[in-house]
């Protein structure tokens, strides 16, 4: 079981792997109350005490699940960091007069989203808010406005942001009362650009630790027919004897890992078994010619 670690200098503390909820209810296992509660169950067990969810998870659904689960047992709440996004709204069965995906980071959306979600998760706050991506037609002020609200009220307690660019961060923090404490973003061994496009360094610059979605490339990692993806395998395959057989998607993990600005994976899957295999990455320390090695499996040619 790994230790707690803090997303910033006045961030609130967060387990190193997070247990993510985007498609928990198209799991058989995960659609029912009780099912859900028992995988919740297994991540605390596990040390896995971060949820991440999002409003329009589920079509709208995901965040009144969870909350009927921590209703059957209200001590979990406690022992639980709930990350929950706003913004991203989409024409569905609740909202049949949308004709179009549009995103909304005005401070009454913001705040009408956030109460919404305290109400379906039963719960007096939430952890952490990230704006879910960034609204192109709402200024920095206006969105600052509702962030600062909300901590304001103590309804969270602590803000952040989604899909930022570097620049997109920098503008909106310079409106905050309270420093943004992470940018949730997409970052895995088939997808490196928060290394290059300055996003990793912002983080480091700032001293906060970034959340990453679709670590294992939504499952690509997997795929057989992928190039890139094969010699991934192949250089997973050659290291699991050194690593105590860990497996591909633990390697993976442990790749993300070890970069210096301390990212906190997201885990997508639901299974059990790839649960308690995901809660044990962080032990694995990979050497430093071994993080070479991947990389260069994963572009397919040797560093410049």
């Amino acid at each position: 079981m790994h230790s707690p670690v803090s997303l910033s200098a006045r961030g609130p503390a967060f387990s190193r792997m997070v247990f993510g909820t985007w498609r928990i209810l198209d799991d058989p296992e995960t659609r029912d109350v009780e099912g859900l509660l028992r995988r919740l169950h297994a991540c605390v067990e596990v040390g896995i005490t971060t949820i991440d969810t999002a409003e329009i998870y589920g079509v709208y659904r995901v965040e009144e699940a969870l909350g009927a689960a921590l209703a059957k047992d209200p001590v979990l709440r406690e022992q639980l960091q709930i990350v929950s996004k706003c913004g991203i709204y989409i024409p569905c069965e609740y909202h049949p007069d949308r004709k179009t995906a549009f995103y909304n980071a005005t401070a009454a959306r913001i705040v009408k989203s956030a109460e919404k979600s305290l109400r379906f998760l039963g719960t007096d706050y939430l952890d952490l808010l990230l704006v879910h991506r960034p609204d192109w037609l709402t200024s920095v002020d206006e969105t600052a406005e509702g962030l600062n609200q909300l901590l304001r009220d103590g309804k969270i307690r602590s803000a952040g942001v989604s899909n930022y660019s570097v620049s997109q961060m920098d503008a909106l923090n310079s409106r905050m009362l309270e420093p943004l404490v992470t940018n949730q973003i997409e970052f895995s061994l088939l997808h490196m650009d928060p290394m290059t496009n300055g996003t990793l360094d912002h983080a480091q610059q700032h001293r906060y630790r970034p959340m990453a979605w679709s670590p294992l490339a939504q499952a690509r990692l997997f795929d057989a027919e992928l190039a890139s993806s094969r010699r991934v395998q192949d250089v997973c395959s050659g290291l699991a004897a050194k690593y105590n057989g860990a497996t591909v998607d633990q390697l993976a993990y442990a790749w993300l890992l070890a970069h210096p600005a301390g990212v906190l994976p997201i885990i997508g899957t639901h299974k059990l078994e790839r649960i308690r295999a995901a809660a044990a990455a962080p032990k694995i320390q990979l050497e430093r010619e071994d993080w070479y090695a991947l990389w260069t499996a994963a572009k397919g040619h040797a560093i410049p």
